[in-house]
């Protein structure tokens, strides 16, 4: 357990004492459905199953996902807009991605005479033409910034995975870029980042499996057989791994000073020292690299008046969820297979219920500008399926007029608070406001904007293109019961097997959120003006 999580998990025991929402920990909710939650928690449901393996990018679970959602776009009478075969448009955008995963069974990280267990205690980031072998003595070097002038050839740098508190903002900024740039060009062969227990959002361990995943260029032949990856030339690039708090103080066996008041420090982002660690790295690498693909799927619901009007070019409000997950991976109590149920099955299946839902309004009472609905693949290997979509569009960027991404949302205690991401970016932040206090939303800005949940969801990949967006997460005050909740999620179910079916979900919170969406969605697709932009650098 990371030390900076024992208060919260403290209160979280005493909470489960005294209130039914922990005594119902493995119940499938705390209160009851609406007809219209049950319908969107059935939705979940079918894509989140264990039939459908957690839907990983790549798969053919993630395949038969994407069926599933097509199939019921069709059947709601939905326009498709993904790419063309035999003349005709189909729903799906083919994405070509090319990927590489270490294969842990064969390789091995070892510190002196002590062996690290892989995605137990330290993970890395493979890559095309990493060395089969590589060893490395190991320097700290406080949280990152190596000497100017400091030779670090043939050296692993290591350093504690903060920032440092004296820093000003702007530096702070832009500190974990100079570092990885620093050090690279001091000519260390690889870093190891110690994870950091009193960050806000805390990693998670075990890794569920050490793989990159890019888009591919040019277009890949996804049936393409695994390869051993060979020894390559010396590389520019260090090799990125990450190592536990836990597990750190064994690269300090031989070190001058033990790690414990390292650890303490650097959680609090004070001075911090460097040193020669006295031991060195060695790495056994093995990996294999494929071509694979998965499908984004694309459909319009049009509005009234390109339905009324065939000459009337139409505009839309694109709203955008993925549907890939982590599929199988390192077994967590038993568990290895990462449903996502809440990250984001759930998410896409609320798109499909408001496509239902709008469908089966008259044409003459449906909004002014069409629906974009975007199921994007490849979110949790980079935003690769958003990417692909906005640098390949099948409709003219120029008539997206805002984009409302689902992602990072948990139903899981009341909703009173919603934390927007954008909302001071455009004039999506005023009609949002003005949507939210209709159902007594409070609307607030991110409070925890070093995790950077801005650019890491696929709204952001709309927000290059000059897109408004708006993207949402359950807020909470500072020590709350929501707060405990809110973190106990992230600490025991986030990118894990247990973010499943069995989450005890909060029906009456989900369905005051499903319907502030589904109206803020139809209120910009009504306003007879599109969004427009407040701030310059957006």
């Amino acid at each position: 357990m990371s030390r900076s999580f024992a208060p919260i998990l403290a209160v979280a025991l005493a909470l489960a004492l005294t209130t039914p929402l922990f005594a119902q920990r493995t119940a499938p909710s705390i209160n009851k459905p609406t007809p219209a939650t049950a319908a969107w928690w059935a939705q979940t449901t079918d894509l989140s199953n264990d039939a459908m393996e957690g839907r990983d990018t790549g798969t053919e679970a993630y395949e038969r996902a994407a069926r599933l959602v097509a199939q019921r776009f069709q059947s709601y009478g939905l326009k498709p807009v993904g790419e063309s075969a035999a003349g005709k448009p189909t729903y799906f955008q083919r994405v070509p991605m090319h990927q590489v995963e270490l294969d842990t069974t064969q390789s091995t990280v070892t510190v002196g005479k002590a062996s690290l267990i892989l995605l137990q205690e330290i993970t890395l980031l493979p890559r095309e033409g990493l060395p089969g072998n590589l060893s490395g003595s190991l320097i700290f070097l406080g949280y990152g910034l190596p000497a100017p002038k400091q030779d670090l050839h043939n050296k692993v740098a290591v350093y504690f995975n903060n920032i440092p508190v004296a820093l000003s903002q702007a530096d702070r900024d832009t500190f974990a870029v100079r570092r990885a740039r620093a050090i690279a060009q001091a000519g260390a062969i690889a870093t190891i980042s110690i994870d950091n227990p009193a960050a806000i959002e805390p990693t998670h361990w075990p890794a569920a499996y050490a793989r990159t995943v890019t888009l591919a260029t040019p277009t890949p032949t996804p049936t393409q057989t695994p390869t051993h990856t060979p020894t390559a030339a010396p590389i520019t690039t260090p090799i990125v791994l990450r190592i536990s708090a836990e597990s750190a103080f064994k690269l300090f066996t031989a070190s001058p000073r033990p790690f414990a008041p390292i650890l303490q420090a650097g959680e609090h982002g004070e001075p911090l020292p460097t040193l020669d660690l006295n031991t060195s790295l060695q790495l056994h690498l093995v990996t294999h690299s494929r071509e694979i693909s998965s499908p984004n799927i694309l459909a319009i619901l049009p509005g009234a008046e390109t339905a009324n009007d065939s000459s009337f070019t139409p505009e839309y409000v694109a709203l955008s969820a993925h549907l890939d997950g982590y599929g199988y991976g390192t077994p967590v109590f038993t568990d290895k297979l990462y449903n996502g149920t809440l990250d984001d099955a759930a998410y896409v299946a609320l798109l499909l219920e408001i496509a239902r839902t709008q469908s089966e309004v008259k044409l003459s009472d449906r909004p002014r500008r069409s629906l974009l609905f975007c199921i994007f693949t490849g979110e949790e290997k980079g935003l690769l399926g958003s990417v692909y979509f906005t640098t390949h569009p099948t409709v003219p960027v120029k008539d997206i007029v805002a984009d409302l991404n689902l992602d990072q949302l948990r139903p899981i205690f009341p909703l009173n608070i919603l934390t927007m991401e954008g909302i001071t970016e455009s004039t999506i932040g005023e009609t949002a406001r003005t949507v939210a206090n209709q159902f007594n939303i409070q609307l607030r800005p991110d409070l925890e904007p070093e995790r950077n949940l801005y650019r890491r969801a696929d709204n952001y990949s709309f927000v290059r293109l000059g897109v408004p967006i708006a993207s949402f997460i359950f807020g909470y005050d500072k020590g709350s019961r929501e707060e405990v909740i809110h973190r106990d999620w992230y600490a025991r179910r986030y990118h894990k097997p247990q973010d499943d079916l069995e989450t005890p979900i909060d029906f009456a919170a989900a369905d005051k959120f499903n319907r502030f969406y589904t109206a803020l969605a139809l209120t910009l697709a009504n306003a007879p003006n599109r969004p427009t932009w407040i701030t310059p650098n957006h």
